[in-house]
């Protein structure tokens, strides 16, 4: 049933004929057996099995045979088609909720009020930094608010954005965060669902900057290896459980790799008091 529609037919129809000839075939071989042990006699002494009268009784069998498989076939096809439709329509809705719990979790009041306050901190202090503060935060949230507008975006554009949001958040952190970047030129140019990276940087401050004391260092490559745009995100720390399968994060990164990107590959790793997220995308 999974294959093409004249793929199917053709199959159907040389079953539908291969079973009407073995089912004449059989009474043939019944009644011929039947004769010879003298179990029954037959009117004309023997029964008429002639090329002619033979289709006919094929056809007579084949036809109904095939009316059969037709309307089976169908009902088969319709139920199939009906799970497809309320399969799809539950991938979409899971989708749309993870999507709206990661607006919400990048929205958070937290991130919001810390903005906030630094931004009127900074009111006082330094206008002009005060201003670049503004626009970047402006720039953040509009990210969040259209980041489903796209499938694929340059990585040099998620990183303008990421640029942003790290620089919000090292006016919070201050000298507790530090950024290390090692971007390959050749990289930028690949594509990458929007919001997947930036949701790795943001994992990796919640989960490793904010939780160690004195802060840390967050390092971020991007490398073009055998045709896989290689992303790599680390941060000091430790792996928790909650962190491989439970984060709102991670689980939308994850769908959204599943639905739609075949052959990307995601996984997170701890060596050296250090938390490696890594994200392999095919180019």
């Amino acid at each position: 049933l999974g294959r093409p529609a004249l793929g199917l037919a053709w199959r159907i129809a040389a079953s539908v004929a291969l079973l009407a000839a073995l089912l004449h075939a059989l009474v043939y071989l019944t009644i011929s057996a039947s004769q010879h042990w003298h179990w029954i006699e037959w009117p004309q002494g023997r029964a008429n099995y002639s090329p002619r009268l033979f289709f006919l009784y094929w056809l007579n069998s084949a036809m109904p045979l095939a009316i059969w498989a037709a309307g089976w076939v169908s009902v088969q096809a319709l139920g199939r088609y009906r799970q497809g439709e309320l399969s799809r329509l539950r991938a979409e809705a899971a989708t749309s909720a993870l999507k709206l719990d990661v607006l919400r979790a990048r929205l958070n009041p937290h991130f919001v009020f810390n903005a906030l306050n630094n931004l009127r901190a900074l009111i006082n202090e330094d206008t002009d930094r005060a201003r670049t503060l503004v626009t970047q935060l402006s720039n953040t949230l509009r990210h969040a608010l259209d980041h489903g507008d796209a499938p694929t975006v340059p990585l040099r554009r998620e990183l303008a954005v990421i640029d942003d949001y790290l620089s919000i958040e090292q006016v919070h952190y201050e000298q507790r965060l530090t950024v290390e970047r090692d971007i390959e030129a050749a990289a930028l140019d690949a594509s990458l669902p929007p919001m997947l990276l930036q949701l790795l940087v943001e994992n990796a401050i919640k989960h490793g900057i904010a939780r160690t004391p004195g802060g840390g260092s967050l390092t971020l490559s991007a490398r073009l290896e055998a045709g896989q745009l290689r992303l790599c995100v680390s941060n000091p720390g430790r792996l928790q459980r909650t962190e491989r399968s439970q984060g709102v994060g991670l689980a939308y990164l994850r769908t959204r790799l599943a639905q739609g990107l075949p052959g990307a590959h995601f996984g997170l790793d701890e060596r050296d008091g250090r938390v490696y997220a890594q994200l392999d995308i095919p180019q």
